[in-house]
């Protein structure tokens, strides 16, 4: 195996974000991606993630292989890498991954490869009454509102509007998000629809907005989000988040 990347954000922020979720992980490597599908320790979250072969400049791969990893490992060493460096991945011959980073210097790491014993996961076949399309940084601005007030959102989707809704104690915030050119809200007949989410979970998914310009926001009344940040051809980051259903 033989993969080199010429655009290393595309790696380097996406393991950064995954790693804030998921402190170790199966990637599977196939003609096509580098594959993974991880739930968070506390059964809350689930990541799935696709880099595309399209973004490589080589992608060598002489059969399909799955690796484990510890992403703080990976995330430290990817973190040396600066924008313009080259980025290339090899399996060795003792089965520890090597990278090496090469601009002005070369530099070559080694991290071992790990056994994880975990089923595969599985992801869940989910059918959403709401799904709105917007900029990512719209949504985070959202969360970074209602962080200031409390530790979770409900999400109320309406013909033509989006609203994010926080409640403390004291202290609300609501935030309006109307459909527009950069906003398209799509909601099953005319009913509301609102689900509660963990903020703490919502801020580690929505740096998924440092990959993709556009997010996917789909839900259903008292049902898991799913968050969508698509490059064509180069990375898919999706999120599964539970909700938080009030006793």
């Amino acid at each position: 195996m033989k993969l080199t990347l010429a655009e290393p954000k595309y790696l380097k922020d996406s393991i950064s974000i995954i790693s804030e979720l998921v402190n170790e992980a199966r990637f599977k490597i196939t003609k096509d991606a580098i594959e993974l599908v991880a739930m968070d320790p506390a059964n809350v979250a689930m990541v799935i993630y696709k880099l595309f072969s399209s973004t490589f400049t080589e992608y060598d791969l002489k059969q399909e292989i799955e690796i484990g990893l510890n992403l703080e490992n990976l995330k430290q060493v990817l973190r040396r890498a600066s924008p313009s460096d080259m980025i290339t991945l090899e399996l060795d011959t003792d089965n520890k991954l090597k990278i090496q980073l090469k601009g002005t210097s070369v530099r070559t790491f080694s991290i071992p490869t790990i056994e994880l014993d975990e089923r595969e996961q599985r992801i869940p076949d989910l059918k959403f009454s709401a799904v709105i399309t917007t900029e990512s940084h719209i949504l985070n601005e959202a969360i970074e509102d209602a962080d200031i007030v409390a530790e979770s959102v409900t999400f109320l989707a309406e013909q033509n509007k989006m609203t994010v809704k926080a409640e403390g104690d004291l202290s609300k915030a609501m935030i309006d998000i109307k459909a527009d050119e950069n906003t398209q809200i799509n909601v099953e007949g005319n009913s509301k629809i609102n689900s509660k989410y963990s903020i703490e979970y919502l801020k580690k998914m929505m740096n998924g907005g440092k990959i993709a310009s556009n997010v996917r926001v789909s839900f259903s009344k008292d049902y898991p989000l799913r968050l969508d940040y698509v490059t064509i051809d180069k990375v898919n980051m999706s999120f599964i988040l539970a909700p938080r259903v009030e006793e």
